[in-house]
């Protein structure tokens, strides 16, 4: 069956959902522009179609939305493709899925619970290379300290604040970077 994508409104950006077979096969994290979010997912997948969510699709678009809105929903339900996923970032997804929202860890923490606490590095690299951005809440993963770490979204680190604001996880004060 073809990839088929959506592009939805949240209140800090449209953002979309890519699906095969009724299986979510990536994310797209808040863009500036409906426009921009389908040109990341035709650049992402050249035959994709815009198409409406499947209905065992529509509650995982209504709990993106509702969660950058400021509801802490529950995302682990939604149905993944991990076929393509290394199983080293499958594990640091799933530790990473299980963090409720307004909640945080660090990649140490992460590599850590693999049991393999000098991966701290690797667990950074799994999190910018996560195809399901929001559902794998790799914001609400931080470096050492508690800082920011990276983030591979539009707007960087501040959308990543951004979106830890939104859920409770830092408190709403201008930043210095």
């Amino acid at each position: 069956m073809s990839v088929e994508f959506a592009v939805f409104d949240t209140p800090i950006g449209p953002c979309g959902l890519a699906w095969r077979d009724g299986t979510v096969i990536g994310t797209a994290l808040p863009e500036s522009t409906a426009a921009r979010t389908r040109a990341w997912f035709l650049k992402r997948f050249p035959d994709a179609v815009e198409a409406l969510p499947p209905p065992e699709l529509e509650g995982a678009v209504e709990k993106i939305t509702a969660l950058l809105s400021g509801a802490h929903h529950d995302l682990r339900d939604v149905p993944l493709d991990l076929d393509s996923v290394p199983e080293f970032n499958r594990r640091a997804y799933e530790i990473a899925r299980a963090i409720p929202p307004g909640k945080t860890k660090t990649y140490g923490d992460i590599a850590h619970e693999l049991g393999m606490p000098g991966a701290a590095q690797a667990v950074g690299q799994a999190m910018g290379n996560n195809p399901f951005p929001i559902v794998v809440p790799c914001h609400r993963v931080l470096a050492a300290g508690g800082k920011h770490g990276g983030f591979s979204a539009p707007g960087g680190v501040e959308t990543k604040r951004r979106m830890l604001v939104i859920e409770g996880a830092l408190p709403d004060e201008p930043t210095l970077f």
